[in-house]
Protein backbone atom coordinates (compact mmCIF):
# COMPACT_ATOMS: atom_id res chain seq x y z
CA UNK A 1 0.00 0.00 0.00
CA UNK A 2 1.33 3.39 -0.88
CA UNK A 3 1.79 5.99 1.83
CA UNK A 4 -1.50 7.72 2.50
CA UNK A 5 -1.76 11.34 1.36
CA UNK A 6 -0.97 13.91 4.03
CA UNK A 7 -1.63 17.09 2.05
CA UNK A 8 -4.89 17.95 3.83
CA UNK A 9 -4.67 20.89 6.22
CA UNK A 10 -6.48 21.50 9.48
CA UNK A 11 -7.69 25.07 9.05
CA UNK A 12 -10.52 25.48 11.52
CA UNK A 13 -10.10 28.61 13.66
CA UNK A 14 -10.19 27.97 17.38
CA UNK A 15 -11.70 30.66 19.57
CA UNK A 16 -10.26 31.08 23.04
CA UNK A 17 -11.57 33.79 25.38
CA UNK A 18 -9.15 35.28 27.91
CA UNK A 19 -10.11 35.80 31.54
CA UNK A 20 -8.56 36.84 34.82
CA UNK A 21 -7.82 33.27 35.97
CA UNK A 22 -7.94 30.51 33.32
CA UNK A 23 -9.37 30.48 29.81
CA UNK A 24 -11.93 27.93 28.62
CA UNK A 25 -10.54 25.14 26.47
CA UNK A 26 -11.16 25.34 22.72
CA UNK A 27 -12.04 22.04 21.03
CA UNK A 28 -9.27 19.74 19.86
CA UNK A 29 -9.09 19.18 16.11
CA UNK A 30 -8.28 15.91 14.35
CA UNK A 31 -8.03 14.60 10.81
CA UNK A 32 -7.59 10.97 9.79
CA UNK A 33 -6.52 9.24 6.54
CA UNK A 34 -7.13 5.69 5.29
CA UNK A 35 -8.30 3.90 2.17
CA UNK A 36 -11.86 3.30 3.32
CA UNK A 37 -11.35 -0.43 3.83
CA UNK A 38 -11.97 -2.21 7.14
CA UNK A 39 -9.03 -1.46 9.44
CA UNK A 40 -7.53 -4.76 10.64
CA UNK A 41 -6.85 -5.43 14.32
CA UNK A 42 -4.18 -7.52 16.01
CA UNK A 43 -1.23 -7.11 18.33
CA UNK A 44 0.52 -3.76 18.16
CA UNK A 45 3.61 -2.00 19.47
CA UNK A 46 3.85 1.76 20.00
CA UNK A 47 7.17 3.40 19.20
CA UNK A 48 8.56 6.88 18.47
CA UNK A 49 8.68 7.94 14.85
CA UNK A 50 12.33 8.88 15.21
CA UNK A 51 14.87 7.94 17.84
CA UNK A 52 18.32 9.14 18.79
CA UNK A 53 20.73 6.18 19.03
CA UNK A 54 21.51 5.43 22.66
CA UNK A 55 19.01 7.95 24.01
CA UNK A 56 15.99 6.67 25.97
CA UNK A 57 12.54 8.05 25.14
CA UNK A 58 11.76 11.27 26.99
CA UNK A 59 9.18 11.49 29.76
CA UNK A 60 7.13 13.72 27.47
CA UNK A 61 7.11 11.09 24.74
CA UNK A 62 6.04 8.47 27.27
CA UNK A 63 2.97 10.56 28.14
CA UNK A 64 1.91 10.64 24.49
CA UNK A 65 2.73 6.95 23.95
CA UNK A 66 0.68 5.93 27.00
CA UNK A 67 -2.30 7.97 25.79
CA UNK A 68 -2.08 6.39 22.33
CA UNK A 69 -1.77 2.88 23.78
CA UNK A 70 -4.90 3.41 25.86
CA UNK A 71 -6.89 4.44 22.78
CA UNK A 72 -5.57 1.54 20.71
CA UNK A 73 -6.64 -0.93 23.40
CA UNK A 74 -10.05 0.75 23.53
CA UNK A 75 -10.39 0.24 19.78
CA UNK A 76 -9.67 -3.46 19.62
CA UNK A 77 -5.88 -3.76 19.48
CA UNK A 78 -3.78 -5.73 21.96
CA UNK A 79 -0.26 -4.87 23.07
CA UNK A 80 2.28 -7.41 21.83
CA UNK A 81 3.69 -9.54 24.69
CA UNK A 82 7.36 -8.99 25.47
CA UNK A 83 9.66 -10.97 23.21
CA UNK A 84 7.10 -11.38 20.41
CA UNK A 85 6.73 -9.66 17.07
CA UNK A 86 3.60 -7.47 16.80
CA UNK A 87 1.22 -7.59 13.86
CA UNK A 88 1.26 -3.79 13.66
CA UNK A 89 3.47 -0.86 14.61
CA UNK A 90 2.06 2.49 15.73
CA UNK A 91 4.52 5.34 15.35
CA UNK A 92 4.03 8.43 17.50
CA UNK A 93 5.33 11.95 16.89
CA UNK A 94 4.44 15.15 18.70
CA UNK A 95 5.11 18.84 19.07
CA UNK A 96 4.52 21.07 22.04
CA UNK A 97 5.15 24.81 22.04
CA UNK A 98 4.10 28.04 23.71
CA UNK A 99 3.07 31.38 22.29
CA UNK A 100 2.32 34.71 23.93
CA UNK A 101 -1.43 35.19 24.16
CA UNK A 102 -3.55 38.35 24.08
CA UNK A 103 -4.09 40.72 26.99
CA UNK A 104 -6.26 39.20 29.69
CA UNK A 105 -10.02 39.70 29.24
CA UNK A 106 -9.45 40.13 25.50
CA UNK A 107 -10.88 37.45 23.15
CA UNK A 108 -8.86 36.20 20.22
CA UNK A 109 -8.74 33.28 17.79
CA UNK A 110 -6.05 30.88 16.65
CA UNK A 111 -5.97 29.38 13.18
CA UNK A 112 -4.51 25.89 13.50
CA UNK A 113 -3.01 24.05 10.54
CA UNK A 114 -0.95 20.96 9.76
CA UNK A 115 1.14 21.74 6.77
CA UNK A 116 3.86 19.26 5.96
CA UNK A 117 5.32 15.81 6.07
CA UNK A 118 7.68 16.80 8.90
CA UNK A 119 4.76 17.29 11.31
CA UNK A 120 6.18 16.48 14.73
CA UNK A 121 9.22 14.70 13.32
CA UNK A 122 11.83 16.48 15.39
CA UNK A 123 10.34 15.92 18.82
CA UNK A 124 9.38 12.26 19.00
CA UNK A 125 11.83 11.64 21.82
CA UNK A 126 13.15 15.07 22.73
CA UNK A 127 11.90 18.48 23.72
CA UNK A 128 9.10 20.47 22.18
CA UNK A 129 9.30 22.52 19.01
CA UNK A 130 8.11 26.11 18.95
CA UNK A 131 4.77 26.61 17.23
CA UNK A 132 4.12 29.92 15.49
CA UNK A 133 0.60 31.23 16.09
CA UNK A 134 -0.40 34.69 14.83
CA UNK A 135 -2.46 36.19 17.64
CA UNK A 136 -1.60 39.89 17.45
CA UNK A 137 -1.58 42.41 20.24
CA UNK A 138 0.76 40.64 22.63
CA UNK A 139 0.03 40.29 26.33
CA UNK A 140 1.00 38.52 29.51
CA UNK A 141 -0.85 35.22 29.02
CA UNK A 142 0.76 32.14 27.48
CA UNK A 143 -0.92 29.63 25.18
CA UNK A 144 0.26 26.02 24.99
CA UNK A 145 -0.25 24.27 21.66
CA UNK A 146 0.33 20.53 21.22
CA UNK A 147 0.20 18.37 18.12
CA UNK A 148 0.10 14.60 17.78
CA UNK A 149 0.62 12.34 14.77
CA UNK A 150 0.06 8.58 14.78
CA UNK A 151 0.50 6.11 11.92
CA UNK A 152 -0.41 2.42 12.02
CA UNK A 153 1.64 0.10 9.78
CA UNK A 154 1.74 -3.61 9.15
CA UNK A 155 5.04 -4.80 10.58
CA UNK A 156 5.60 -7.40 7.85
CA UNK A 157 5.71 -5.02 4.90
CA UNK A 158 5.61 -1.56 6.59
CA UNK A 159 2.47 -0.62 4.62
CA UNK A 160 0.30 2.03 6.26
CA UNK A 161 -3.28 1.15 7.07
CA UNK A 162 -4.24 4.33 8.95
CA UNK A 163 -2.80 7.67 10.07
CA UNK A 164 -4.05 10.78 11.74
CA UNK A 165 -3.11 14.15 13.19
CA UNK A 166 -4.61 16.19 15.99
CA UNK A 167 -3.95 19.56 17.61
CA UNK A 168 -5.17 21.35 20.71
CA UNK A 169 -4.49 24.62 22.53
CA UNK A 170 -4.92 25.62 26.16
CA UNK A 171 -4.13 28.55 28.41
CA UNK A 172 -0.87 27.76 30.21
CA UNK A 173 -2.54 28.65 33.53
CA UNK A 174 -5.13 25.93 33.02
CA UNK A 175 -4.28 22.49 34.50
CA UNK A 176 -5.45 21.03 31.18
CA UNK A 177 -2.27 22.41 29.58
CA UNK A 178 -0.25 19.79 31.48
CA UNK A 179 1.59 17.42 29.13
CA UNK A 180 -0.33 14.36 30.29
CA UNK A 181 -3.71 16.09 30.06
CA UNK A 182 -3.05 17.44 26.56
CA UNK A 183 -1.72 14.07 25.40
CA UNK A 184 -4.94 12.40 26.52
CA UNK A 185 -7.09 15.07 24.80
CA UNK A 186 -5.16 14.74 21.55
CA UNK A 187 -5.26 10.93 21.55
CA UNK A 188 -8.98 10.89 22.39
CA UNK A 189 -9.71 13.32 19.55
CA UNK A 190 -7.59 11.30 17.14
CA UNK A 191 -9.28 7.98 17.89
CA UNK A 192 -12.87 9.18 18.37
CA UNK A 193 -15.04 7.13 16.03
CA UNK A 194 -11.96 5.18 14.86
CA UNK A 195 -11.06 4.86 12.02
CA UNK A 196 -13.08 8.00 11.24
CA UNK A 197 -14.02 9.53 7.90
CA UNK A 198 -10.90 9.87 5.81
CA UNK A 199 -9.85 13.46 5.11
CA UNK A 200 -12.54 15.08 7.29
CA UNK A 201 -11.58 17.44 10.12
CA UNK A 202 -13.50 16.96 13.36
CA UNK A 203 -13.66 18.96 16.57
CA UNK A 204 -13.83 17.27 19.97
CA UNK A 205 -14.63 19.18 23.13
Amino acid sequence: MKRLAMAAVLTTGIALAGCATTAPLPPAEAIRFHLGQPIPRGTIQVQPLETTPGAPPSLEYRSYAAAVEAELLRNGYALAPAGTQPDFLATVAFRRGTQAGPPRRSPFSIGLGVGGADFGRRSAVGGGVGVGIPVGGGGASQIVVSELEVAIRRRADQSRVWEGQSRAAADARNPASDTGALAQRLARALFTGFPGESGRTIEIE
